[in-house]
C-alpha cells in the first residue's frame, strides 16, 4: 500500500473543496497504471468526504442542507468553540470520514459528473488534512 497525508487549505471557510486533481495527482505517482482501491480518510471529528457533483450550485446546497439537518445553535450538548460548533461534530454521521473509490488502469473509476470533496462545516479550521492510500489489487 502507498499511502500520504496532503494538507487542504480551506482559509476557515465552511464548504466542500474539491480533491479531485489531488486524488488523481496522487495516483498517477504511485498506481502505475495498476487497478486497485483509493482510500481517502479524513482524520478529524469535524470533517468527512464525499464523491458528489461539485461547480453546479452542489456545494452550496450541501452546505445548507447540513444546517437545516443540524442547525448552528445552542442545542448541542457539545458545546465548547464557537455557536454551533456541537452541530459540525455530527457531521460525519452525514459525510463520513472515508470512502473508497475503485481505481482502474491507474485512475479513478469516478461517474461522469462525480467528483472527491472535503466537507468543513467549522469555519475554526483553516487547513485540514487527509490521507490518501492507493492499495493495489491482488
Amino acid at each position: 500500500m502507498q499511502s500520504r497525508e496532503v494538507t487542504v487549505r480551506t482559509g476557515g471557510e465552511r464548504g466542500a473543496y474539491d480533491m479531485t486533481d489531488t486524488c488523481a495527482g496522487f495516483l498517477d505517482e504511485v498506481a502505475g497504471g495498476e487497478d486497485g482501491l483509493l482510500l481517502v480518510f479524513v482524520p478529524h471529528a469535524t470533517a468527512g468526504v464525499v464523491v458528489m457533483e461539485l461547480g453546479s450550485g452542489s456545494e452550496t446546497d450541501l452546505t445548507e442542507a447540513l444546517d437545516r439537518l443540524l442547525p448552528r445553535d445552542d442545542r448541542w450538548v457539545h458545546r465548547h468553540g464557537p455557536r454551533g460548533h456541537g452541530a459540525d461534530h455530527l457531521v460525519p454521521l452525514l459525510a463520513s470520514p472515508s470512502v473508497s473509490i475503485p481505481v482502474l488502469r491507474g485512475r479513478m473509476a469516478l461517474g461522469t459528473w462525480q467528483s472527491v470533496a472535503l466537507v468543513d462545516p467549522n469555519a475554526e479550521k483553516t487547513s485540514r488534512q487527509v490521507r490518501l492510500s492507493f492499495v493495489p489489487a491482488p
